[in-house]
């Protein structure tokens, strides 16, 4: 058929094909495949507290946003009460500044008009805002 010229060929062909590809893409490879700035910079990374003075302070600050988060959620249902009841709201110091931006954002119109009644918790979103009792 071919004769040994030709088998000694194949015989070469097969070792050295994957002799080469691992050489071609084995070496140099910084320079051949990296893509420039892939990973971020330590000053662009969270920095994980992991002494005690650190881990204390971090939760310390969760615990004040949590907190401010509550303050101005009740402020909230405070002003929504107060609408409701058509008495006119008790504003502090706290309250002018967010309301204006947030009022515009989570305002819900009365249903009374279609004669069911305002839900409350959380399955009122999912029956739009009705009860189906």
């Amino acid at each position: 058929m071919g004769g040994p010229n030709l088998e000694i060929f194949k015989f070469g062909f097969y070792v050295m094909f994957p002799i080469g590809i691992m050489y071609y893409f084995g070496t140099n490879l910084d320079d051949r495949f990296t893509v420039p700035d892939f990973w971020p910079k330590e000053t662009q990374v969270h920095k994980i507290p992991t002494d005690r003075d650190e881990l204390r302070a971090e939760a310390e600050r969760l615990k004040r946003k949590r907190l401010e988060r509550r303050a101005l959620r009740l402020q909230m249902e405070e002003l929504k009460r107060a609408r409701e009841e058509g008495r006119s709201p008790v504003f502090t110091k706290e309250m002018e500044g967010p309301e204006e931006s947030i009022s515009g954002s989570v305002r819900q119109e009365s249903k009374a008009g279609e004669g069911g009644k305002e839900g409350t918790g959380w399955g009122s979103w999912i029956f739009g805002g009705k009860k189906t009792s």
